[in-house]
């Protein structure tokens, strides 16, 4: 009996459980779709090509489900709000023909099962609809073939959806059962009589609060560009970024807490307009609500920046590193050595002297040949293959870059730094480089017949510096190279050394500025001396790079697993037994480009995941304030319709009203967005450069099928519901 009255109310009440419906079912097609990419990248021929990629995509992906799970369950009590908003006195109706609360509670937690299964049903059709046309996304983004495409079911996907489908069905009920349980019965019956409170504002103060929030946004965005984003963490930096975002959001809660009152003084002053058809009454109830909702409006604004802004910035990283990996992978394999700076030196010794350790540390007197120092390595150390790395054993050609501190041994200044060039030039310090080391330490030097050898080994024809000659290299983005372009371009003269030197090329060589492999630039200045100025200046070594090619012979996979293969590193030391550098980064092409295929598969993934998830919630939220907002106006609706106003009339004021919730919180989150992501462009551009013309269509197809689409539900489930009000009186 009971599973027939409840099976009876969801037909009944089917406008009302809509959203809750709709909500839920796009909620499992993500949670499902999304929980596959392990099984996508198989069927990609991903895994082939970069093994473990599916494992570390699916372990992401199935963590950040169960926070999104938990972020849908609070949203489905919110939606649950709105339903039993509507059905209080049904419910009471329930409990005065004789049932108990425990069967009015199990009617309702078998109509929240039956939608739920719905749900589940129609969101798992959908889900697998959508990741087989998402195995083509995965090809396309890491870039391989399908050979063996076939209909996929995963059931780790689908026990993980589940599972959260059934944590939100339990806080959706928990929740139901609380509201019946607690409330009497002649609360239940009178629901609809009880209205929201409203206290109505001065309209001059509202309007006054808006302009202080539009002052205070408009504060926060100079703020932003001015300052830009705390990337080093200094304290500092952060504390101004911590005020700036204060000031953003107490901004866009006062924009929202006087927009009624602003745009009703506006429309006021406009007389004819005011007075036409339902315009004083569609302004006075968007007063009203916005009354009572303009922090939810803030909130979701803010809700918005953030989506918007991942999705735009995570798609536009990954196109970024994708664009830059060929050309920051010039060789089969690079090693990097660093050089105990003097000050470093100190501090080590001190340390080590501190804790008992015979290590002790020194400024190396020159570079060190890599080839023999890698030799002290050993591989399969402790078993009875060990043996000495010995890297000559599969190189065909290789070549070492050594760069110089820009600082002279006994000096307290770098010879060269960036500033002095922005100076030059009249340009103003790239972002991000304030506390990089070509501001703090300088443009690290090397010397000609080096820089010669490296074109050699690539092929390039040498260049002549003479005696008074100099160049600049760089694999940086834009922001960096513009500044050492110009810098060549114009012919600016640097005295270094008590020597005056003008530069012999016209740009930064960038095909021959590349060191070591890497995603994305690394040589963030290096500028090219001649050698005999070099000696002159007595620099201590910086950086060295080996950069090698394996041999004919040697296959990439011969040459990678050799080289990948686990090994104790040894130390470099002087002559005197003392440490003098330390081994850094190393890594092989194939590694450099299967990590940024995970990168980037990571990236688009989690920004299209996340973004698409909290455009829903927000609009979820809208919906249900708007829908709730539309029952509570019934009566007023009755009597414009006794009065002779239209249904057409009526549903028009309140697609206006709507449009208003829906359209003004984007717009903020959009503004935001925009100051935002022009910050981020300017600092990444530092590593290569981020458009974001390419992900502006993802960017907007999320909001048009998430957004746009709550938007098309609310207007047409409020449109119905003004025709019930209306037709309600009608049979009065």
């Amino acid at each position: 009996m009971l599973c027939k009255i409840a099976f009876g109310n969801v037909r009944r009440a089917g406008k009302d459980y809509l959203v809750y419906l709709l909500t839920l079912t796009l909620a499992v097609t993500v949670f499902y779709a999304f929980n596959t990419i392990s099984v996508q990248v198989d069927i990609a021929g991903v895994s082939a090509q970069n093994s473990g990629v599916g494992e570390l995509l699916g372990s992401v992906i199935s963590g950040l489900t169960v926070f999104l799970a938990l972020v849908m369950g609070f949203l489905m009590v919110y939606a649950n709000n709105f339903i039993m908003k509507r059905r209080k006195k049904e419910f009471g109706l329930y409990q005065v023909l004789g049932m108990g609360r425990g069967q009015v509670s199990a009617i309702m937690a078998l109509e929240t099962l039956f939608v739920s299964g719905a749900a589940l049903v129609l969101g798992l059709l959908l889900g697998l609809a959508l990741s087989q046309l998402m195995v083509f996304f995965t090809a396309s983004l890491f870039k391989t073939q399908i050979a063996d495409f076939h209909f996929f079911f995963s059931l780790g996907a689908f026990v993980t959806t589940v599972g959260c489908l059934v944590a939100i069905f339990l806080v959706t009920l928990i929740f139901n059962l609380r509201v019946v349980g607690r409330a009497r019965i002649i609360d239940l019956m009178s629901a609809s009589r009880q209205n929201e409170t409203v206290k109505t504002r001065n309209p001059w103060i509202s309007a006054a609060v808006f302009l202080v929030g539009l002052a205070a946004i408009i504060v926060a965005y100079v703020r932003l560009l001015h300052d830009g984003l705390p990337y080093d963490g200094q304290p500092e930096a952060m504390s101004a970024f911590l005020v700036t975002t204060l000031i953003v959001v107490a901004g866009t809660i006062l924009f929202f807490f006087g927009l009624s009152g602003f745009l009703l003084k506006a429309l006021q002053s406009a007389r004819g307009l005011y007075w036409r058809g339902l315009n004083m009454v569609t302004m006075r109830q968007l007063a009203a609500k916005v009354n009572t909702v303009s922090f939810s409006m803030a909130v979701i604004a803010m809700i918005l920046f953030l989506a918007i802004t991942s999705v735009t910035t995570g798609m536009s990283l990954a196109d970024t590193m994708n664009n830059t990996v060929e050309r920051g992978t010039p060789v089969d394999y690079t090693r990097c050595l660093v050089y105990w700076g003097s000050r470093s030196v100190g501090e080590m010794n001190d340390n080590a002297a501190y804790y008992g350790n015979d290590t002790r540390y020194a400024v190396a007197d020159g570079p060190v040949d890599m080839m023999e120092a890698g030799k002290n390595d050993v591989m399969e150390p402790g078993t009875p293959d060990a043996q000495p790395f010995d890297l000559a054993s599969i190189a065909g050609e290789w070549v070492q870059v050594d760069t110089f501190d820009s600082t002279p041994r006994g000096a307290d200044r770098p010879v060269v730094t960036l500033p002095e060039l922005c100076d030059a030039v009249d340009m103003p310090l790239p972002a991000g480089t304030e506390t990089s080391d070509m501001t703090t330490l300088g443009l690290a030097v090397m010397t000609e017949s080096n820089y010669n050898e490296y074109l050699r080994f690539h092929g390039m024809e040498p260049i002549d510096l003479g005696e008074s000659g100099y160049t600049i290299t760089s694999d940086m983005g834009a922001t960096v190279n513009d500044v050492y372009n110009k810098v060549l371009a114009e012919g600016v003269e640097l005295t270094i050394g008590g020597r005056t030197l003008k530069p012999v090329q016209d740009r930064v060589p960038e095909d021959a500025s590349t060191f070591q492999n890497a995603m994305m630039g690394m040589n963030s200045g290096t500028i090219v001396l001649p050698d005999d100025l070099v000696t002159a200046l007595d620099l201590p070594p910086y950086y060295s790079y080996l950069m090698v090619n394996y041999a004919n012979g040697v296959s990439t996979e011969e040459g990678d697993t050799y080289v990948e293969a686990y090994r104790t590193y040894g130390d470099v030391v002087n002559d005197a037994g003392e440490s003098i550098a330390g081994w850094g980064t190393e890594a092989t092409r194939t590694y450099t480009y299967e990590s940024t295929d995970t990168m980037n598969g990571l990236i688009s993934y989690l920004a299209i995941y996340i973004g698409f998830v909290l455009v829903v919630a927000c609009a979820a939220i809208l919906t249900i304030q708007q829908l709730s907002g539309v029952a509570d106006a019934g009566a007023n609706y009755r009597i414009l319709a006794e009065l002779g106003t239209s249904t057409k009339e009526i549903s028009h004021s309140v697609l206006a009203q709507q449009t208003v919730f829906f359209l003004f919180p984007l717009l903020m989150g959009v503004a935001h967005s925009i100051v935002a992501l022009s910050v981020i462009i300017e600092l990444v551009a530092l590593f290569g450069g981020l458009t974001i013309e390419g992900t502006v269509g993802i960017t907007g197809l999320i909001f048009v099928v998430g957004y746009g689409g709550y938007f098309f539900v609310t207007y047409l489930m409020s449109k119905g519901m003004v025709r019930d009000f209306v037709r309600v009186r009608a049979s009065e």
